[in-house]
C-alpha cells in the first residue's frame, strides 16, 4: 500500500480474515484506527475485482461500528434491503462483501440498521468514486483508470508552484463560467470546458485555475461547499475520467489546478454522513460542537482517529489520482475556534478553558505535514480570516503548516478604501499602507474572491465610485495596485469582464459585455498585468520575502498617491509602481528612484487601449540626478487620473 507506513508502535497479533475476499489487512485496520491511514479509498467503498472462484464482481466495504446489520441494495436486487447482507470484520466496525457479476455502472446504496432505537437509513457510500446526478443520491460502482499525458508538467511543477514563482490564480465555478447556447441552459461538461478554458487562461496570462468545490454536492446553490461525496467529482459535468481529462488538458497547456476542499463541515442531508450508523459517527454528538450555526451543517469530530483517516485520505485522493497542484482549505477559522459564530454559553471550552479547537489544530498540522512529505511539489492554501499566528509557518515551529494564507485583511481594507469617494480618500490613506506592517508575517495570497461579489455586496465594478469613466478607471487601478503588492494573486471569474451584476450561479458570465470597449479594456488590462507580472522577476520572486518590497513614498495622503519599488533576485530586477487614487491629473510629479538612465513606462492603466483618457509619459522618462525620497535620482512624471503606472529601468539607455 503506497505511502502508508507503520509508525513505530508494537503490533498486536494479526486477526484472521473474515470469510470471503477482503481488501483489509490487520495493518490497514491498525492504521485506520490510529488515524494514519491515508489511502482508505483503496479499501472502503466499492471496488471492481476478480475472485478466483466466483469470477468478476464488486467488493463493498463500509465503516459502521454501531450497525446491527448492513446490506447493499440497488437496481441489481430490486432495491431489496435484506437480500445482500455485508459481513462484519470481527469487531473492527468494517462491514464487507463480494457480489459476483456486478460491474462498472452498478447503482447502489448501503442500508444500515443501527443497534440503537430501531434506527435505520439508506446511505450513500462515503468513499464512492461517482454518485448519481443530483437530486438522485445513490452511488455508482466505478474505476479510476485513465491514461495521463501531463508528464512534463508533473516533472516541473515544483518550480511552477514554488513561492518564488509567479502565481496568479483564476478562481471559477465550473457550472456557471460558460454555458451552451444562452445563459440559462446547460453547463459545459468537463470535456467541453477543457479546450475553451485552457485557451482563455493562456490568453489571459493566469498561471493556475482554482475550482470552487467540484466534489459531489446535492444543492447546486451551495456552489459545492456542502459536500456529500468527498471522493467523487460532481457527476453534473461528467465522470471521474472526464474530470481527469480536464486537469490533464490544463496541465498540458502549462496551467496549474487548485481545488477548493471543505473539511470544515458537511450537510445534514439524510443520505450523507450525518448520524451514519444511528450514532454521531462523523460529527460531534454535542450540538455545541457538532452543528455549525452559520450553515446549519455538521462539524467533523477531528479528535476521532478514524475521521482523521477519512479526511486525510480525501486530501491524498485528489492529489494522487487527479494530479491536482494544490488544495485550498475552506473556512479554516471556523475550525480553529470553538466559539466561532457562537454566543456565550453556546460553545464548549477546550481542556484548558480556552476557545481554541486543539483537535482541529492538531488535524491541520498533521494534514499539512503529511501532504508536504508525500507531495512536496504542491501547495496548501488557508482561507483564514483572523489573526491566528503562523498559519503558513512550519509545524516544527508551532505553525499550522500551510504553504500560503489568504490575506483577508488586505481585501477588506482595500475594497473599503476603493469604495470611498476620491474626495475623502485622503482621510483613509492608512487602509492602503497598513498591510506592509504585517505583510511578511505570513506567505500571503491576495484574494478578490467569489465571496466579494455575492449576497448583495455588488460586483467589483459596482463597488467603484464615480461616473462611468471613473468606475472603470477605479477598477483598473484596483487590479494594478493588487499586482504591485508582495503576495500571490487570486481573482474570481467575471471581474476581468467588468461585470455589472453580482455572480449568479444559475447563469453564465456576461460574456456579451466584451462587445463594449470599456469592458474589453478591463480584460486587456488584466491580461497585460498578468503577462507583465510573469515576465518581471521583481514582481513575484520575493513575494514572500520582505526584501522584495520598498516604499518610495507612502506619505502623500493629501494627494492620495503611492509609489513603491518591487525588487527581484538581482539588483537589476526592479519595478517602480506609482498610483494616483484621485481623478486629478498630476503633472510634474517627482518620484525618487535608485538608478539613473531611462525608465520605461511598461504599463499605464489610463492608456486608451484599456478605455482610459490617454494621459501618460510618452513611453518613459529619464532619471535626473535630483535627489528625492532619499534616493539619488528622480523622475518627473505625469500621473494620469485614477491610474496605475509601472516602470522598469533600461540600463545603458541614454536620457
Amino acid at each position: 500500500m503506497a505511502n502508508v507506513k507503520k509508525e513505530g508502535r508494537a503490533r498486536t497479533k494479526k486477526q484472521p480474515l473474515a470469510a470471503g475476499p477482503s481488501l483489509f489487512s490487520s495493518d490497514d485496520l491498525y492504521l485506520f484506527n490510529e488515524g494514519s491511514h491515508f489511502h482508505l479509498f483503496e479499501k472502503l467503498g466499492s471496488h471492481l475485482m476478480h475472485h478466483p472462484e466466483q469470477g468478476d464482481g464488486t467488493y463493498f466495504a463500509v465503516w459502521a461500528p454501531d450497525a446491527l446489520r448492513v446490506s447493499v441494495m440497488g437496481d441489481f436486487n430490486g432495491w431489496d434491503r435484506e437480500r445482500n447482507q455485508l459481513r462484519p470484520r470481527q469487531s473492527s466496525g468494517i462491514w464487507e462483501t463480494f457480489l459476483p457479476g456486478l460491474g462498472k455502472g452498478t447503482i447502489y446504496k448501503f442500508y444500515i440498521q443501527s443497534r440503537y432505537h430501531g434506527h435505520s437509513a439508506e446511505k450513500q457510500d462515503p468513499y464512492a468514486f461517482l454518485h448519481e446526478i443530483p437530486p438522485k443520491s445513490a452511488s455508482v460502482v466505478w474505476d479510476l483508470d485513465f491514461e495521463w499525458n501531463d508528464q512534463s508538467w508533473m516533472q516541473e511543477r515544483k518550480k511552477r508552484n514554488s513561492l518564488q514563482a509567479p502565481m496568479s490564480v483564476y478562481e471559477m465555478h465550473v457550472g456557471s463560467w460558460m454555458r451552451t447556447l444562452d445563459r440559462s441552459l446547460h453547463s459545459l461538461s468537463y470535456r467541453e470546458l477543457a479546450p475553451r478554458l485552457a485557451e482563455y487562461i493562456r490568453n489571459m496570462g493566469f498561471t493556475h485555475v482554482e475550482f470552487l468545490p467540484v466534489m459531489e454536492h446535492p444543492f447546486f446553490g451551495s456552489w459545492g461547499y456542502q459536500v456529500t461525496g468527498f471522493f467523487a467529482p460532481s457527476s453534473r459535468y461528467g465522470t471521474p475520467q472526464d474530470f481527469m481529462y480536464l486537469v490533464d488538458y490544463l496541465h498540458q497547456q502549462g496551467i496549474g489546478v487548485i481545488l477548493d476542499w471543505v473539511p470544515s463541515h458537511f450537510p445534514t442531508d439524510g443520505h450523507s454522513l450525518g448520524f451514519f450508523d444511528g450514532t454521531h459517527l462523523y460529527e460531534h454528538s454535542d450540538a455545541r460542537q457538532g452543528i455549525h450555526p452559520d450553515w446549519n451543517s455538521y462539524i467533523f469530530n477531528y479528535g476521532r482517529n478514524e475521521i482523521r483517516s477519512f479526511l486525510l485520505s480525501s486530501a491524498f485522493y485528489w492529489l494522487e489520482h487527479y494530479h491536482v497542484d494544490g488544495l485550498r482549505v475552506d473556512a479554516v477559522a471556523s475550525m480553529l475556534y470553538l466559539d466561532y459564530s457562537r454566543k456565550e454559553g453556546e460553545w464548549v471550552p477546550n481542556e484548558y478553558g480556552g476557545r481554541e479547537n486543539l483537535e482541529a489544530v492538531s488535524f491541520l498540522q498533521r494534514m499539512n505535514k503529511e501532504i508536504y512529505k508525500n507531495f512536496p511539489d504542491v501547495q496548501t492554501f488557508a482561507e483564514e480570516s483572523t489573526s491566528w499566528p503562523m498559519v503558513s509557518r512550519p509545524t516544527y515551529l508551532g505553525g499550522l503548516g500551510f504553504g500560503l494564507k489568504w490575506d483577508m485583511g488586505w481585501m477588506h481594507d482595500t475594497l473599503k478604501y476603493m469604495q470611498q469617494d476620491p474626495v475623502f480618500r485622503k482621510y483613509h490613506h492608512n487602509l492602503l499602507t497598513f498591510r506592509m506592517l504585517y505583510a511578511s508575517t505570513e506567505n500571503f495570497i491576495l484574494p478578490l474572491s467569489h465571496d466579494e461579489v455575492v449576497h448583495g455586496k455588488g460586483s467589483l465594478l459596482n463597488k467603484m465610485p464615480g461616473d462611468l469613466f471613473q468606475k472603470f478607471a477605479n477598477l483598473r487601478l484596483l487590479f494594478g495596485y493588487m499586482f504591485s503588492q508582495p503576495a500571490k494573486k487570486l481573482l474570481f471569474m467575471g471581474a476581468e469582464l467588468g461585470q455589472w451584476h453580482e455572480w449568479q450561479h444559475d447563469f453564465m458570465l456576461q460574456w456579451e459585455l466584451l462587445g463594449y470597449d470599456s469592458h474589453s479594456g478591463v480584460q486587456k488590462w488584466l491580461a497585460d498585468l498578468n503577462h507583465f507580472y510573469r515576465r518581471e522577476p521583481a514582481m513575484y520572486y520575493l513575494d514572500c520575502d520582505p526584501a522584495g518590497f520598498e516604499w518610495v513614498d507612502c506619505n502623500d495622503w493629501e494627494g492620495s498617491t503611492l509609489s513603491l519599488l518591487r525588487k527581484g533576485p538581482t539588483a537589476a530586477d526592479v519595478v517602480l509602481g506609482v498610483f494616483n487614487f484621485t481623478p486629478v491629473v498630476r503633472s510634474g510629479y517627482r518620484v525618487g528612484v535608485p538608478f539613473g538612465g531611462f525608465w520605461q513606462e511598461e504599463l499605464n492603466s489610463d492608456a486608451r487601449i484599456y478605455g482610459g483618457s490617454g494621459q501618460g509619459n510618452l513611453g518613459g522618462k529619464g532619471a535626473l540626478p535630483i535627489p528625492q525620497h532619499g534616493r539619488p535620482y528622480s523622475l518627473e512624471l505625469t500621473l494620469p487620473p485614477l491610474a496605475a503606472l509601472f516602470f522598469t529601468p533600461k540600463f545603458g539607455s541614454s536620457l
